[in-house]
């Protein structure tokens, strides 16, 4: 559980395509074993701390003659943004992903003290 003290809270999302490999045979979709695909997210406004950041698929393509493998994640979680990393293994053929995230956290309020 994730308390959040006298802070305002806030709440940003969005959703980006991570790739689309069919189109020039890329490696999510040409290639075996493992691969990872990274895509930097910047928030439009600076949390305090990192966020809590929540992903999910909410488009995937994949080749029906393959194994289906998936596993995305928010890493590197900053109070600035994170980096959206999609990942697969095997003979898994991936032709297009699309991710949506959440990020959820503390903001400065107006009526925060500034020391400086």
């Amino acid at each position: 559980m994730r308390r959040f003290e006298h802070f305002a809270v806030g709440v940003a999302s969005g959703s980006t395509e991570m790739f689309s490999a069919f189109e020039d045979g890329g490696p999510m979709w040409t290639g075996q074993g493992p691969r990872v695909e990274s895509q930097a997210i910047l928030f439009d406004e600076s949390f305090v701390e990192p966020p809590v950041v929540h992903v999910s698929l909410s488009m995937w393509d994949l080749d029906r003659h393959a194994n289906q493998r998936a596993d995305i994640q928010a890493v590197n979680i900053t109070p600035q943004g994170f980096d959206l990393q999609f990942r697969t293994w095997g003979d898994t053929r991936v032709a297009r992903v699309r991710a949506s995230w959440m990020a959820i956290g503390p903001l400065r309020h107006e009526d925060d003290w500034d020391p400086d």
